[in-house]
């Protein structure tokens, strides 16, 4: 054609070293071997067969000794030597789930949630307003007083209190959620994993927290039969286990935490598939897997109005498309005046972190 000029494609060189490309793809397998290092070097090798991960020249020996030369892999001996991850490297499976699920961010010097007032605060708007007894120097717009001086026909180069306008600020809050993970049998049912999305938001969430919101705290519970409290560095572990779903242990367990909290600014993140089946009382446990027992969840509605009244606002994140779960999630959503969000897996991540971006008290 007249005017174009082809020439062979070139694709761009990859500077990175062999162990630098094959290590965020062990960093996605350890996510869902849920840190089992011997199982993701199995899974290695059958990738290895299909797409030819190693080479003469970089062999998977290589990789894993790698791994233990920087200081990713440990060996623990309990009756036989068997691998472990280190410290360092799960704080490499946090990065590398944020950065899968909402891009490379900095870490900021503190934490900015908005709140639905204005006044002396730290982030900037653009808001203007007149000159007030107790505003700083820095917070003088100049440009905008000194124009406003020029229109009531000022004379000199002096400005009075009355020409001074204000840059407008928001008052900023610290946050204190808890972040419930369900890992009943039921989100692996089905044949659809919704354990490791699930997992993989908590992950990316806590470095998230951990960066952007410094002063705010992160308490992660997760519930099955019964819910109990996870460190960070359990994350990576997390596995599907107890077969019913206890929502009220979670949801008492998480308001615990968040009383023992001084912030003011408290909420409880949850993701689910929706369906409690499980509740403790003093002969033991009640189970029902069939349908909604109206018994749990009335129970799990009696909760999410105590979380209500404590002004404790619950975000639902639901995983699963059934109708008449999601009407359930409707009804608990309406008694606890929070919000649910219907994600099924696809963009679950990002939801997530807008809403914790945003983090605006239902109203």
């Amino acid at each position: 054609m007249i005017g174009q000029r082809f020439s062979k494609y070139l694709p761009p060189r990859d500077a990175r070293t062999p162990f630098e490309r094959l290590l965020p793809i062990f960093l996605e397998i350890l996510t869902h071997t849920s840190g089992d290092v011997e199982e993701a070097f199995a899974w290695m090798k059958e990738v290895d067969k299909a797409r030819g991960l190693f080479s003469k020249e970089y062999t998977f020996d290589d990789f894993r000794n790698d791994l233990l030369k920087h200081g990713l892999l440990g060996v623990s001996v309990h009756g036989k030597e068997k691998m472990k991850l280190t410290g360092k490297a799960e704080r490499l499976i946090r990065e590398h789930a944020l950065e899968q699920v909402f891009g490379k961010l900095k870490k900021a010097g503190r934490g900015h949630h908005g709140l639905r007032r204005t006044g002396q605060g730290e982030e900037i708007s653009s808001d203007r307003r007149s000159f007030r007894y107790g505003d700083g120097l820095d917070q003088v717009a100049m440009s905008d007083s000194i124009r406003k001086a020029q229109r009531r026909g000022a004379d000199d180069l002096w400005l009075t209190e009355d020409d001074l306008e204000v840059v407008e600020t928001e008052h900023q809050s610290a946050c204190a959620t808890v972040l419930m993970i369900d890992i009943s049998h039921s989100m692996i049912l089905y044949g659809e994993d919704r354990i490791t999305p699930a997992k993989k938001v908590a992950l990316a969430f806590a470095e998230l927290i951990h960066r952007r919101y410094p002063k705010d705290t992160l308490d992660i519970v997760v519930f099955g039969n019964d819910a109990w409290q996870v460190e960070l560095k359990d994350l990576p572990y997390l596995q599907v286990g107890p077969f019913h779903t206890n929502t009220v242990a979670g949801l008492e367990l998480a308001m615990d935490i968040l009383r023992r909290r001084k912030l003011k600014n408290r909420r409880i993140v949850m993701i689910t598939d929706g369906k409690p089946s499980c509740l403790k009382e003093a002969g033991g446990y009640y189970m029902n897997s069939a349908g909604l027992d109206e018994r749990i969840v009335n129970r799990t509605l009696d909760a999410a109005a105590r979380a209500r009244k404590a002004n404790i606002p619950i975000t639902t994140f639901m995983v699963a498309s059934d109708p008449w779960l999601q009407q359930f999630i409707r009804r608990f959503t309406e008694v606890n005046q929070g919000r649910a969000f219907y994600t099924g897996l696809n963009g679950l991540a990002d939801m997530v972190f807008r809403d914790h971006a945003g983090n605006r008290k239902a109203s």
